[in-house]
This record gives C-alpha cells, sequence and structure tokens, in this order.
C-alpha cells in the first residue's frame, strides 16, 4: 500500500482524538459549569454555548467527511490479484478507517444527545428567568393607586404586560411538551427535567393567577378612589360655598336667611354623600387595603402637609415683611409673628429637611417606619411649644381676622379657607400620626418592625398626652413662681380630696368637712400641684377651663398609701411623715391605677429627688434624714408609714447638687457627708 494512504489513515486518527478530546472538553464544562443567577447572563451564555456547539458539529462534519472520502479511496480494487499482501492491508486498513467513523458518529450521536439536554435546561432556565422577569414587572404595577388618574394608568401598563405575557406562557408551554417528550422517551437526565418542566408549568399558573388577582384589585382600587375623589370633589364644593358667603350678608335677617337657604339646597343635593357610612366603606374595600397602601397614604399626606406648611409661611408671614403689604398690615399685628405663627418655621424645616425623606426611604419597607418616628423623637417635642402658643396665636387672629392684610394674601394664594384653618394644621397632623401608625399595625401580623410601630404608636399617644397636659398646664393662675420648676407634667386629672392634719391645733373647718373638695391634680416630676377648676367661658381657645393654683407637695417628702378601706378606687398621699395626709378618689380605678404608677416612679427615682430637694432650698440634713417610703397597705392610718431616721455618721452622694439659680456645686457626686 501506498505511503500516501497510510499516512491519511494515521492523519484522520489524529483528528479523530482531537475531536474527541474537544468534544470531551466541552461536555465536561457544560456539566460543571454553574447557570448564571440573571436573565442577561443566561441569554448570553445560551448564545455563546450554541456557538461552540454549531461549530464543534461543524467540525465533526468536516472530519466525517474526510473519513468518508478516505474510505471511498480505499475501497477502489487493486489491479493485481486480490490475495497479495498489499490486498490483505488494504483490507485491514478499510476495517480501520470504518472503526473510527463509527466511533466518530457514536461521539456525534451522544454530543447531540448531551447538547440537547443541556440545551433544552438552558432553555427552561431562561424561560423561568424570564417569567421572574414578568413576576417582577407584574409585582413593579401598584397594587392600588394613589388616585383615579394613577389606577388607571397601572391598569394600563397591567394590560400591556399581560399580552406581552401570552408569548411567554406559549414558549413556556412548547417547552414542557418537549421536557414531557423527552421523559417518556427514559433521558436519562429525566429528573432534572421534571424538576424544570413542573417549575414552568407552576409559574405559568402564578403568572396567570397573579395578573387576575390585580386585575381584580386595581379595578376595585378604581372604583375606591372614584367614590373618594367624589366625596372629597363635594367637600371642596361646599367648603367654596362657606368660604363665599361673605359675613357681612349675615348682619340682616334678609342676608342671613338666603345664606341658609344656598346651604339647604346644597346638602338637598347630597344625599348620597351624606348617607355614605365612612365604616361601612372601609368594610368593603378593606380586602385591598395593605400596609403599602398605608404607607403611601402617609408619605402622600406628609407631602401636602409640607408644602402647605410652606405656602402659609411664604404667603402670609413672609408677606408680613413685605415693604408693599406693610400698609395694610394692622398695627395689632406688628412684631407679633413669633405669637401668630408660633415655631411653625421650625415644624416645617423638621419634616422638609429630615420626617419626609426619612418616609420616603420606607416605601420598599413599610417596617420600618416605627423606626423612622423613634429616631425622631426628640424633634417631635417641637409640636408642644406650638400647642401651647395656640391659645396666644388664637386670640391674636381674632383680632385682626378680618383685617385687609388677610384678606389680600388669602386671595394671592387663592385659597378658600382663611390663615385660621391652615395654623390647625400641625396640630391636625400631630393627632393623624397615631391614627395611621394603628393602621400599619393592623396589616403587620407580627411581622418584622412589629415591636418598633408598637413602640412609635405609644410615642405618639404619649406624646399628644403630653401636650394635652401642658396646654391645661398654662391655664394655670395664682402662682407667684415659676412652673418649670417643678420639671415636666407627668399627670393631671380632676379628684376629690379630704384632708386630715394631724399635727399643729385642730380647725373647726376641717372637722366639720365632710364634703370632699374638688381639686385638678397636676404630677410633676418635683411637685404635685393642686388647684381648683374654674367655669369653662368664652368661645374657642378662650372656653377652656382655668385652674387657680391652690398649693403645692414637694415629691421628695411625700409618701403613698396605695389602698384605702371602704372605696377602691381611694388612694393616700401623705407629706412630712404624716404631718398632712391627703384621701384621694379617683373617678375611676384605671385612672388610679395610672396615678400610683407614675407617683411610684417619681418616688423611686433618687437622683430627681435630690436635684428636686435643691431646687426647693430643702435643707441637707431633713433630705438625708427622709427615706421615701410606698406602702401597700390597706389601712388608712398604717402606724408602720413611718419615715426612717439615718443613723449619724458618713454618706456617700450620688449625684451632683447645685445651687438653685447657680452653677456652683454644693457637693459633687462621690463626696462624703457628714451626717450629725
Amino acid at each position: 500500500m501506498s505511503v500516501f494512504f497510510l499516512q491519511a489513515i494515521e492523519s484522520f486518527a489524529v483528528m479523530v482524538k482531537e475531536i474527541a478530546q474537544m468534544l470531551q472538553a466541552f461536555g465536561t464544562d457544560l456539566a460543571e459549569a454553574e447557570l448564571p443567577d440573571d436573565l442577561h447572563s443566561v441569554e448570553d451564555l445560551l448564545i455563546t454555548r450554541t456557538e461552540k456547539y454549531n461549530q464543534l458539529k461543524e467540525d465533526v462534519r468536516r472530519v466525517i467527511k474526510e473519513g468518508d472520502l478516505l474510505l471511498t479511496n480505499l475501497m477502489e480494487p487493486l489491479s493485481n490479484e486480490p490475495h497479495t499482501q498489499d490486498a490483505v492491508e488494504k483490507n485491514g486498513d478499510r476495517a480501520t478507517v470504518k472503526r473510527l467513523l463509527a466511533q466518530l458518529h457514536e461521539m456525534e450521536t451522544a454530543f447531540d444527545g448531551f447538547w440537547e439536554k443541556h440545551l433544552l435546561k438552558l432553555e427552561q432556565c431562561l424561560q423561568l428567568w424570564r417569567f421572574e422577569q414578568a413576576f417582577q414587572e407584574e409585582g413593579d404595577i401598584p397594587e392600588i393607586g394613589d388616585n383615579v388618574a394613577h389606577t388607571e394608568q397601572a391598569l394600563r401598563e397591567l394590560s400591556n404586560l399581560d399580552e406581552r405575557s401570552q408569548e411567554l406562557v406559549e414558549n413556556a408551554q412548547h417547552l414542557v411538551l418537549q421536557g414531557d417528550h423527552l421523559i417518556s422517551n427514559h433521558h436519562y437526565a429525566m429528573d432534572l427535567i421534571w424538576e424544570k418542566c413542573n417549575e414552568l408549568h407552576h409559574s405559568c399558573e402564578d403568572l396567570h393567577d397573579e395578573m387576575r388577582r390585580k386585575y381584580i384589585t386595581l379595578n376595585r382600587s378604581l372604583e375606591l378612589h372614584t367614590r373618594l375623589q367624589q366625596a372629597l370633589d363635594w367637600c371642596d364644593e361646599g367648603a367654596y360655598l362657606l368660604a363665599s358667603q361673605s359675613m357681612d350678608k349675615c348682619q340682616s335677617q334678609e342676608g342671613a336667611k338666603r345664606a341658609l337657604q344656598e346651604i339647604e339646597r346644597f346638602l338637598e343635593n347630597s344625599t348620597y354623600y351624606l348617607q355614605r357610612d365612612a365604616e361601612a366603606l372601609y368594610i368593603e374595600f378593606q380586602s385591598i387595603l395593605t400596609s403599602k397602601h398605608v404607607i403611601n397614604e402617609l408619605i402622600e399626606t406628609e407631602r401636602v402637609y409640607v408644602e402647605e406648611l410652606h405656602t402659609i409661611l411664604q404667603g402670609y408671614r413672609v408677606e408680613m415683611d413685605n415693604p408693599s403689604m406693610l400698609h395694610l398690615l394692622p398695627s395689632a399685628l406688628q412684631n407679633k409673628k413669633e405669637i401668630l405663627f408660633g415655631n411653625m418655621s421650625e415644624i416645617h424645616d423638621f419634616h422638609s429637611r429630615m420626617f419626609l425623606h426619612d418616609l420616603q426611604n420606607c416605601i420598599e419597607t413599610p417596617e420600618k417606619v416605627g423606626l423612622c418616628f423613634l429616631a425622631r423623637k426628640a424633634n417631635f417635642q417641637m409640636y408642644v411649644k406650638y400647642c401651647q402658643n395656640k391659645p396666644r396665636s388664637e386670640t391674636l387672629w381674632r383680632q385682626c381676622s378680618d383685617s385687609v392684610f388677610f384678606q389680600e394674601c388669602q386671595r394671592k394664594l387663592d385659597h378658600k379657607l382663611g390663615l385660621d384653618s391652615y395654623l390647625l394644621k400641625p396640630i391636625q397632623r400631630l393627632t393623624k400620626y397615631q391614627l395611621l401608625l394603628k393602621e400599619l399595625l393592623k396589616f403587620s401580623n407580627n411581622g418584622d418592625g412589629i415591636q418598633e410601630l408598637q413602640e412609635a404608636l405609644e410615642a405618639m399617644l404619649n406624646l399628644l398626652k403630653s401636650v394635652n397636659d401642658s396646654m391645661h398646664q398654662i391655664a394655670i393662675t395664682g402662682y407667684n413662681g415659676n412652673l418649670e420648676d417643678f420639671g415636666k407634667v407627668l399627670m393631671q386629672g380632676s379628684f376629690n380630696v379630704w384632708i386630715n392634719h394631724k399635727k399643729g391645733p385642730t380647725k373647726m373647718k376641717d372637722l366639720a368637712r365632710f364634703k370632699p373638695m374638688h381639686r385638678h391634680l397636676f404630677l410633676h416630676e418635683r411637685a404635685l400641684l393642686f388647684c381648683k377648676k374654674r367655669e369653662e367661658h368664652g368661645e374657642g381657645y378662650d372656653k377652656a377651663p382655668s385652674y387657680s393654683f391652690k398649693h403645692y407637695l414637694k415629691m421628695n417628702a411625700v409618701g403613698i398609701t396605695e389602698n384605702v378601706k371602704g372605696d377602691i378606687r381611694k388612694f393616700e398621699v401623705w407629706y412630712s411623715g404624716r404631718e398632712e395626709v391627703y384621701l384621694i378618689q379617683a373617678p375611676t380605678v384605671d385612672v388610679k391605677l395610672a396615678w400610683l404608677n407614675e407617683i411610684r416612679k417619681v418616688l423611686t427615682n433618687p437622683e430627681k429627688l435630690f436635684r428636686g430637694a435643691l431646687l426647693f432650698c430643702v435643707p441637707l440634713s431633713v433630705l438625708l434624714k427622709t427615706v421615701f417610703w410606698v406602702s401597700f397597705s390597706k389601712s388608712l392610718y398604717h402606724d408602720a408609714l413611718q419615715p426612717r431616721i439615718m443613723s449619724p455618721g458618713k454618706y456617700k452622694a450620688l449625684s451632683d447638687c447645685k445651687k438653685r439659680d447657680s452653677e456652683e456645686l454644693l457637693i459633687k457626686s462621690g463626696d462624703l457627708v457628714q451626717l450629725v
């Protein structure tokens, strides 16, 4: 046999070996490489691996073609006898080439089968990622819109996504059928194929169900927003009617009658809105309300609140310094901006620069809203100052509300309501926060952030209580000192009080006092105030009650008896070793327990009591001799409730003590005090 055939066979064998190595390497790469975890990477991988497969497939076909050509040449008959040595060698060469071609065909078949399975896996993976993307797009479409226009836009986006998803579902169904065919043929990777087919099948069903659910939710949302918008339009129309009715017309009977008739006609045409029950509306649409809806409402109303404060400050407060408006400004308003607006500027800065941004960062994580309130807890104390100033602001407004200055400012702003309505916004907003936090808690379901939400709600309720208590405190009259020396107001309320003087001369009026005195008590950090509530009078804030100061007890000399025979609502507050005993009757048991709890906290805080003693100039010897006791006795006159007298000796101070109205230290923490 010629050297040419020998070299051709050897070259063909080498090519078959190289093809086998390339197929094996590619197969190993396919088997061992992990699939990417994002859509675009899977798409890129599918393209590059398909190109590699096609290249290898082309190489295999090329080598097979060369092998077939070589075999054809070897099949040509020899010119000499068929049983010569050359004929025998040629037969052996044919067998070798046939064997190599058979191996090559087997490798190609196995490679095609392996690639078919891998390609299906890639396409299934790609399809699952496309479903994931569709789910994400569907998730980006809001459950319910913020308003009618927003909801209608969301429905359009959902409809477009639904159309695009039809092709996605059809492709997935085709892949499932292809996978079922491989499984029925007992494909060696049928467990993996079955798993992916199952995922695709469920993804199709889940996407269909989710689309249908969101269609229903958005349509219900559209119905709700349409109703709310109609109610809002009705409210605006009513507000405009009231604002457009000049009070000058009401000075005459005929003018007042016409104004009343206008209102009556408006109400007659509004029976649809007046008969709607807000609670029934909430129950009807409760199924579509979620925590995300509440956080959206919180953020949107916060944004509107900030804008309203900005508008009022610019449209009224700044205008008070506008030279072109000064001739319209009443003399009573000059240099009175701080009284009329209080610290509204400070409130606006806090909400616009801090709190609104905090809330906007929670749009996707409603569970973090509680942390926002807790982190800004100290900032919200500025509302106490605003509320305390509100009576002065209200009085000033009533004096100047008819001025041309306010009318001109309102005209420029195109406001239907006067400034006084907007001065109430901070108080209304403060009340709104606790309502929204309660709504968020309804949808939390003991999930993440519920503890912070509960703490935030408690903090806002405590703030409202603090505001309410402080509003009562500023109504106290007749005290010559500074009420702030008593510390923060902890509790306030009305009680029946009996006083029993144990020492000193007996007064006839005390013996004859079988009826209780009605007293309004204020519990401060360092004192318990007794006041007499005066009758409410006037209008608006002038109608708030006032309190005449009677006397106070220093908390560093107070003890309590929690239970008294005869009435579970009663408890005792005794003073200076029971020299004076105050029998106090609460309106309810719950009120009694709340007060006892706060008093107990004060009495068990020696540091504050120690500092309070210095403010009231209590002699050091008295302070060191008195130990504060909380008794759980049921007896009204329990002999065991006597102050413990400390023995002479050296004692270590637990905190610094300063002179009143001075930075000079009387005692420093750690000093030794000699008691004689």
